[in-house]
C-alpha cells in the first residue's frame, strides 16, 4: 500500500511516500505554509494525487517521551487532516529524525539553501522508512 509520510513544521512541512510494496520512502517534496488550514488541504490534494491508503504524521516527543507542546500541535493537526482525507491518519514518534536528516546531509555535504529546501522531506522520509519497518516487523510476529 502506498503511505504518505508528513513532518510537520511551522513554515515547511516535508512529505515522503513509500511504493506500493512498502519497501522504500522517498522524499516526496516540502510544502511551505504557516496556515494549518490551507497546509492541510495541500496535504490532502497531495495524498489524492498520490493514491496513498494511509498517511503518517511525525510526533514529536521529548527524548524522555512525554509529549510537549509541538506534540500537542502534531496531534490537533492530524484531527485536521483526518477532516480532509477519507484514508486512515496515523501518528509515529519522530524523536531524532531531523537530527539523523541533518547528519545524512552533512555526509552528502549538503549545505546552504539546498540543506533548508529539503532537509524537511528528508525528515520525512525517516519517519516513513521506521513506520515501514515496524509494519513489517508486526507481520513477522
Amino acid at each position: 500500500m502506498k503511505i504518505l509520510a508528513v513532518d510537520l513544521g511551522l513554515a515547511r512541512t516535508g512529505l515522503a511516500v513509500c511504493d506500493e510494496s512498502e519497501i522504500l520512502a522517498s522524499p516526496a517534496g516540502v510544502i511551505s505554509e504557516r496556515n494549518r488550514e490551507r497546509l492541510a488541504q495541500a496535504i490532502a490534494a497531495r495524498a489524492k494525487e498520490e493514491a496513498v491508503k494511509c498517511i503518517v504524521v511525525g510526533l514529536p516527543r521529548n527524548m524522555d517521551g512525554s509529549e510537549g507542546e509541538s506534540a500537542q500541535n502534531a496531534r490537533a493537526f492530524a484531527e485536521l487532516l483526518k477532516t480532509q482525507v477519507s484514508v486512515p491518519v496515523e501518528m509515529r514518534d519522530e524523536r531524532g529524525t531531523t537530527i539523523t536528516a541533518h547528519g545524512l546531509l552533512n555526509d552528502t555535504d549538503t549545505r546552504g539553501k539546498k540543506r533548508k529546501a529539503v532537509v524537511d522531506a528528508v525528515a520525512a522520509t525517516i519517519i516513513l522508512q521506521d513506520y515501514l519497518n515496524f509494519r513489517k516487523n508486526r507481520k513477522n510476529d
